[in-house]
């Protein structure tokens, strides 16, 4: 069985901001008084590329998340994901944040704040995965001194590269969950970001339970749940390898590569 079988079945992905303070610090940003997520479109996930599964489309990425979509240069076996390089666009300055990423198990709606510390977390997610929010650092700059939705910079097709999810099952119950993650991204062999979950300003369980009280969590859905400091900009030719363990053992270990975009888009200012 693979590790992606739940991509095919998610209805949203929803991202935590500003989680780590080094991160924080890094963009000058401010440090938020309750957390905030925001959405990315299911069409920017990809997966790994491999020996013998090749991109969906030589020109572009193909989504193939939900069954019926238009793919004709590769089977529809959803179970192997959506395998496709990194694209990159033109006149977009993109930015790498490595993250963790829980998979729902349960349907969660409105949990109480007093109740957010019982949330059983091997309980309510069916598996974790290492993942990249990418961000269209620019374009979002731009839109944030304009007072503009940046939506369009973390929804570019490829901007949500994700792993095989580890089912929980495969974790050690006896560790503590919100401290037992480590994860890095290497870009190039150079070790960029070095992430450690007990940084972590908001913890798992108060994500879930924030996110809870303002859309219902759905089984499959994706919650990514921030960045550590390192942030960069990435360029077509650069391989990015992330690594992710619980305690003493890796549970992820998969690298993709950055091509240019193809096709007419190109940014301009709006």
């Amino acid at each position: 069985m693979s590790g992606y079988e739940f991509i095919q079945k998610a209805s949203k992905i929803m991202c935590i901001g500003r989680n780590y303070a080094a991160h924080i610090k890094e963009l000058n940003n401010t440090t938020p008084k309750q957390p905030f997520f925001f959405l990315k479109p299911t069409s920017s996930v990809i997966t790994p590329l491999s020996n013998n599964i090749k991109p969906a489309a030589k020109s572009i990425t193909q989504n193939i998340l939900k069954t019926g979509s238009l793919v004709t240069s590769v089977p529809t076996v959803l179970h192997k994901g959506n395998p496709s390089p990194i694209y990159l666009p033109r006149g977009i300055k993109t930015h790498h944040e490595i993250e963790i990423a829980l998979i729902m198990k349960e349907k969660l709606s409105n949990v109480p704040v007093e109740e957010c510390e019982n949330l059983d977390l091997f309980k309510c997610i069916k598996g974790v995965c290492i993942s990249l929010d990418l961000t269209a650092r620019n374009l979002q700059d731009e839109a944030k001194k304009k007072g503009l939705p940046w939506s369009i910079g973390k929804g570019f097709d490829t901007f949500c590269p994700l792993g095989p999810m580890v089912p929980v099952e495969e974790l050690d119950h006896s560790l503590n969950f919100q401290k037992s993650f480590k994860f890095k991204l290497f870009v190039n062999g150079q070790l960029r970001q070095d992430g450690d979950s007990t940084l972590m300003l908001t913890s798992f369980s108060k994500i879930l339970q924030h996110i809870s009280n303002v859309m219902v969590l759905e089984q499959n859905d994706i919650v990514l749940t921030g960045t550590p400091s390192g942030v960069g900009e990435l360029h077509p030719g650069d391989v990015l390898k992330l690594e992710m363990s619980f305690g003493d053992k890796k549970l992820s270990d998969v690298e993709f590569v950055c091509e240019q975009r193809p096709g007419p888009y190109t940014f301009k200012e709006t």
